[in-house]
């Protein structure tokens, strides 16, 4: 970057380089303010043995209901997504339900990828329908640049039907997926 903005001769100085730096970083706050309630969240879950606590009280309740690895990664889905419209940003929710529903699953014998897998496919579909989304402000101001009168009312209603296939779909891909025992990974 240094070399390039010498090349373009939009650095000059020590001082210009700074002054990128500084509001590359600028734009990164919020994420590393982030980054820095998530790890603290972490590493007092993890401190105080509240994640393994939750997991091992669950896990025996759950063995003894004798409920198969697949039904338990669809109702995790189906919590993923009502999650989702409470609380946006992957990373974040991860953060929390990773430390509880990992160990917790494992014990059951389900496969952390697995796991990893039934989040993802529970967490994306509902991001175009939870108005505390980042960019749903931008999705409202976009159908109001053709239609003056839409709101987020409007926007929710045309994407709900995609919401609901997509989210169809890919559990049922899901299930497939689980049934033919295929790899989640390398």
């Amino acid at each position: 970057g240094i070399g390039y903005g010498i090349g373009a001769k939009t650095m000059k100085s020590s001082v210009d380089v700074i002054n990128a730096v500084q509001k590359a970083i600028g734009s990164l706050s919020g994420l590393i303010f982030l980054l820095l309630i998530i790890s603290q969240f972490v590493a007092y879950f993890t401190y105080t043995n509240l994640g393994t606590v939750m997991a091992l009280s669950l896990s025996g309740l759950l063995q003894s209901a004798n409920i198969g690895a697949l039904p338990l990664l669809l109702g995790f889905i189906v919590v993923v997504a009502i999650i989702d419209l409470l609380l946006t940003g992957a990373i974040a929710k991860w953060a929390i339900f990773a430390p509880v529903f990992v160990p917790l699953l494992r014990k059951l014998g389900v496969e952390p990828e697995a796991v990893l897998a039934a989040y993802r496919v529970g967490d994306s579909p509902m991001n175009a329908i939870t108005p505390l989304n980042a960019y749903f402000a931008l999705m409202v101001g976009f159908a109001q640049k053709y239609d003056r009168n839409a709101g987020v009312g409007t926007v929710v209603s045309l994407m709900l039907p995609y919401v609901a296939w997509m989210f169809i779909l890919w559990t049922g891909l899901f299930a497939i997926w689980k049934m033919l025992g295929l790899p989640w990974g390398i």
